[in-house]
């Protein structure tokens, strides 16, 4: 049996997909609910960065970009050294639900990770997301 490769989660949320679209994709959004500080190039190609107080910082690619439905970025590994080549990719889809929105992440990739990193990598994201969905949800509420 190989290593789970997949990490996904389903919100319903309460807010338009214009507005989970925003909190996605812009620096602005972003910044508040995912890092500290970001910047973003929506454009497949384009580069993105998020900062967190402590000096973590990490750089991602923008692959897909189809307003207002999925946006998707790939990003390296912590477990892996600085240069090492492999990525996971996370995508976000939206779907009108009601008057809300019905939000999908999926991250994928782990699977290529060697037998040291992969457990500690996907745990890690496993319970990432749960913070940082949590704190987009807070986000969106706020607003």
């Amino acid at each position: 049996m190989g290593f789970p490769n997949r990490i996904e989660r389903t919100l319903d949320l309460a807010h338009p997909p214009a507005r989970v679209w925003a909190a996605l994709t812009t620096a602005e959004g972003l910044g508040t609910w995912f890092g500290n500080e970001a910047h973003i190039d929506l454009r497949p190609g384009g580069t993105a960065a998020m900062s967190w107080t402590g000096g973590h910082k990490v750089e991602m690619r923008v692959e897909r970009v189809e307003e207002p439905t999925a946006f998707g970025f790939s990003w390296p590994l912590e477990e892996l050294p600085e240069d090492d080549p492999r990525r996971t990719y996370v995508e976000f889809t939206l779907e009108p639900a009601g008057d809300g929105t019905r939000l999908t992440v999926v991250e994928t990739g782990f699977a290529q990770l060697p037998d040291d990193a992969h457990r500690t990598a996907y745990d890690s994201h496993t319970q990432g997301w749960a913070s940082e969905l949590g704190e987009l949800v807070d986000h969106l509420d706020a607003a």
